[in-house]
């Protein structure tokens, strides 16, 4: 006797798809990078196209060495990984910085783990965290905002000389990001009230004419983007709320304890990689909890370890190192607040057993 399989339901299909989703992320994240490739010119744009064509060419040898078909390129998942590593890194950094990130986060963030949907860790935040630590000198440069077609912009020519010749950066362009010039400042003794009085502007960091990565430049931006992919229902909202606003609390609350050695949640949460990581990193579903409640401790997790790192930690960008951890603790977090599956309760159990056993029990 033949047996048959029978599904539970439901089966309704919303028509989303892999490359869907990584289509609708590559196009929220496009105006903060058309955005920062104009502010930090041609050295900004060979770096994101290397890091974006090395992505795909990693993938491509990846596919080819495992057997497997070739359409699988074109989900957007090497894409999107290798954009978003190029978001984070210093715009200037030089072509192997952008080649090694990329075939680190896909190579071992992704293949090693058996591909899209099966990797532990954020593939790109894996591969700035192994960067950042081998390479601390590169990774840590950065140069003020020199939009394209300014007197100070490098042309074509020494945007190339910049990225593959090794040419020394001058003084006049190099700055430290916001959150790098507070660390160093209070190191030095300074106050944090005269810190942000003289070498803060929320608007500069609103807009996005302050040095860092591209991720960090315009704030505004990177909302929109994070606005357009809530509406869509790509990414859910309690990461990104619970993760602001854990560092909001927590940096308010610092600031109230001790003003001269803390600024407050406007500078937190303007500054540095927070906002790209709120919305586009931290929500990765395969990384982050499958639970309403596992992601919102997943999102307060996260917002606590940016905070720690920031303010008593030797790095003063925490984004990979907060997401990193949180990712571990992802399995654990599933583990304790799953998700209810539909037509069962809270326990695991049928609701149609249940519902039977209730019967039975009334007198």
């Amino acid at each position: 006797m033949m047996s048959v399989d029978i599904a539970a339901g439901p089966f309704a299909h919303d028509r989303s798809s892999v490359s869907r989703i990584m289509l609708h992320v590559c196009l929220a994240l496009t105006p903060c990078t058309l955005f920062g490739l104009y502010v930090f010119g041609w050295p900004a744009i060979n770096l994101w196209l290397l890091t974006c064509g090395s992505a795909l060419a990693t993938e491509a040898v990846c596919l080819r060495l495992l057997g497997q078909p070739m359409r699988r390129l074109l989900d957007g998942s090497a894409l999107l990984t290798g954009w978003l590593l190029a978001l984070t890194l210093p715009p200037w950094a030089p072509w192997w910085i952008a080649v090694g990130g990329s075939v680190f986060a896909i190579g071992i963030g992704k293949q090693l783990y058996g591909g899209i949907g099966q990797n532990l860790f954020n593939p790109a935040m894996l591969a700035r965290a192994a960067l950042l630590i081998a390479f601390p000198l590169q990774m840590t440069t950065w140069v003020l905002p020199v939009p394209l077609g300014s007197v100070d912009a490098p042309d074509f020519i020494e945007g190339l000389r910049i990225t593959f010749g090794g040419m020394p950066l001058l003084d006049g362009v190099t700055g430290a990001t916001p959150l790098g010039d507070l660390k160093t400042q209070l190191t030095l003794g300074h106050n944090a009230e005269e810190i942000l009085a003289s070498d803060f502007s929320l608007m500069s960091a609103l807009v996005g004419s302050i040095p860092g990565s591209m991720g960090e430049t315009s704030a505004l931006l990177i909302l929109l983007g994070g606005a357009w992919l809530l509406a869509l229902r790509i990414i859910h909202w309690e990461i990104p709320l619970s993760m602001l606003l854990v560092v909001a609390l927590l940096a308010g609350t610092a600031q109230l304890y001790n003003p001269e050695q803390h600024l407050g949640m406007l500078y937190h949460l303007s500054t540095g990689g927070l906002l790209l990581g709120a919305l586009f990193i931290a929500t990765d579903p395969v990384t982050s909890p499958a639970s309403r409640l596992g992601r919102l401790i997943f999102g307060a997790g996260c917002g606590l370890l940016i905070f720690i790192i920031r303010t008593w930690g030797g790095f003063p960008e925490a984004l990979a190192f907060a997401v990193l951890f949180m990712n571990a603790l992802t399995p654990l977090i599933d583990r304790y607040w799953r998700p209810r599956v539909y037509g069962r309760n809270a326990r695991g159990k049928p609701l149609a057993a249940t519902n039977r056993i209730n019967e039975v029990k009334r007198p």
